[in-house]
């Protein structure tokens, strides 16, 4: 009789185990508990009841606990709770969808365009033209839109 193993077929979810068959969180997580709980229980034991310091000491650990074994959809505790954070109370309840609308920025873009010229028009205007036009933006005006936003043919 052969012994059969279950081998699971999605093996993303499948994580390395370092000692005790836990992985690397857990450990952390269950060593962190530990250092902060055991303390904790004796210094609440020699304070008074016994029950009520193993009570505290459970209530102090079981956070850390949470973190090393809570997981959802793939995600651990921190993320699932940052994200539920986030979506609650720091974004907006009520998002409207907006586009960009690609001709709109092309609109814009023109725009930009003629106001720059229009500023270079008037430096150079003011300067009675004895700089060279050193503007690298396209011209835009009316010789531009006879021409295609070309300048003519002076070759």
């Amino acid at each position: 009789m052969s012994a059969y193993i279950s081998i699971p077929r999605d093996l993303t979810r499948v994580k390395s185990k370092v000692l005790f068959n836990l992985t690397k969180r857990q450990l952390i997580c269950f060593g962190a508990a530990a250092f902060i709980g055991v303390p904790f229980f004796f210094l609440l034991k020699a304070a008074g009841n016994v029950s009520l310091a193993a009570l505290g000491m459970i209530l102090v650990m079981l956070p850390l606990f949470f973190l090393a074994m809570y997981e959802k959809d793939g995600q651990p505790l921190e993320v699932v709770a940052k994200h539920f954070i986030q979506a609650k109370f720091l974004r907006p309840k009520v998002r409207p969808y907006q586009t960009d609308n690609y001709y709109a920025a092309v609109l814009r873009q023109h725009e930009v365009y003629r106001e720059v010229a229009e500023i270079v028009r008037k430096a150079e205007e003011k300067s009675d033209g004895k700089r060279k036009n050193t503007c690298k933006f396209r011209q835009v005006g009316k010789e531009a839109d006879q021409t295609g936003g070309r300048k003519s043919a002076e070759r």
